[in-house]
């Protein structure tokens, strides 16, 4: 069977991944010139399968209104609201009761525990380095408050059986000496024991040579311009490379995606929320991060990677422009020097960067069929997307091929806003 696979970002290699180990001959197309130039190129490096978490949640609107007057705030929003943005706030809003956070976070929980299994199993077959980190993820509470919410909602990890801590000030020191230097700035943290941390653009490039190894073929510079139909099936995509026909086809172009699937009749809500993230050299091994962590108030992730600090975060909701801003530098770096003051060199060569997340308004990616007979979703991944990258990979080649699944997948597909 022939798969074309569009998008070389985590979700789209991991996909070509599964399919080719299956032993179909799948080719990757991709605009960029090489792979995981997108939403993968410089993210968090948090394989965060126990904070797999929607952003819409009980709190979240009233706590959206008090980030409006913080000068740190987590979220930016365009004064100029587009009819889009109107729409994703509306459905995000929609999802915040504690029934449908109760049912998204279980559908996102079966997906990252199915992606940690296959992490697990990738690292047993194969050996490069991809800077991975097994210290677990340390969530940073700086207010009494924070700590007393946190206390109430750990029963929601002992329903998944996830192993976590309870962390006072010392507790949070012991796991990450470098917060010694702002003990005062603490009052305690959760850490999630099982989660990881590693470096998503190294990973994806070795991930394409082990592709490549089973036969896939990668094409770059590849721009599509539309999807071609016939009887209720897809019969090519048109690019700037001429025409590109499978058996099957896969669309993992994250915040694109529902702009090529539109014409179709696909209306995918998913919106491109804005992210950014700073990359900074360690000045001291002992006073850097020596795993992942999350600051609850600025919701900022700082985590090592190799020699390098990434600190990432902020949900900016200006539609696909992707202009640096300052506000954006001056978050990371203020959260990194407020928690961190002694972790990092002063350089004029740190990696400033802005990426766009295809967040769904109830967190959960849609990952499975269309209402084309040979058209495969496998997308709208947010800020998970490295998390369950592997994981969603191995479920679509699972889908596609009709084989047990080995989870659930109820709810993951696009019959849910149908």
């Amino acid at each position: 069977m022939k798969v074309l696979v569009a998008g070389s970002g985590i979700i789209g290699v991991s996909s070509a991944y599964y399919l080719a180990k299956a032993g179909h001959e799948v080719t990757v197309i991709d605009r960029e010139d090489s792979a995981a130039m997108g939403t993968s190129h410089a993210n968090a490096g948090q394989l965060s399968y126990a904070m797999s978490s929607p952003w819409a949640a009980p709190g979240v609107p009233f706590m959206a209104i008090k980030w409006m007057f913080t000068k740190y705030a987590p979220l930016i929003v365009n004064p100029k609201l587009s009819l889009k943005t109107i729409k994703f706030i509306f459905r995000l809003l929609r999802n915040c009761t504690a029934d449908r956070y109760t049912i998204n976070k279980s559908r996102m929980m079966r997906i990252s525990s199915f992606s940690k299994m296959a992490v697990a199993e990738f690292i047993d077959e194969h050996d490069f380095d991809f800077e991975l980190r097994n210290h677990g993820i340390l969530q940073i509470y700086r207010t009494d408050k924070q700590v007393a919410d946190c206390k109430k909602d750990t029963s929601i990890y002992d329903k998944y059986n996830i192993k976590y801590e309870l962390l006072d000030v010392d507790g949070c020191i012991e796991a990450e000496p470098g917060l010694r230097h702002s003990r005062d700035k603490i009052k305690g943290g959760l850490r999630l024991l099982e989660d990881q941390s590693a470096n998503c653009f190294m990973f994806v490039n070795k991930l394409v040579e082990e592709c490549k190894k089973l036969g896939v073929n990668f094409e770059y510079g590849v721009d599509i311009k539309n999807i071609q139909t016939l009887n209720g099936n897809v019969s090519c995509i048109e690019t700037s490379s001429g025409s590109y026909t499978a058996d099957n086809y896969v669309v993992a172009l994250g915040p694109d995606s529902p702009l090529l699937l539109k014409p179709l009749g696909i209306f995918l809500p998913i919106y491109p929320v804005k992210g950014y993230s700073i990359t900074l050299p360690v000045k001291e091994d002992i006073d850097a991060p020596q795993g992942s962590l999350l600051d609850e108030t600025y919701k900022v992730a700082i985590t090592r990677l190799g020699d390098n600090v990434r600190v990432a975060g902020i949900a900016e909701l200006n539609g696909y422009n992707k202009k640096l801003s300052f506000k954006g530098e001056s978050i990371t770096t203020f959260v990194i020097n407020n928690i961190f003051p002694k972790a990092t060199r002063e350089t004029t060569d740190n990696e400033f960067w802005t990426g766009l997340r295809p967040m769904t308004p109830d967190g959960t990616p849609i990952i499975g069929k269309t209402s084309y007979k040979n058209l495969f979703l496998n997308t709208g991944h947010g800020t998970l997307g490295w998390t369950m990258g592997l994981g969603s990979g191995k479920l679509i080649s699972l889908i596609m091929l009709k084989e047990d699944t080995m989870i659930d997948i109820e709810g993951l597909g696009i019959e849910r806003y149908q």
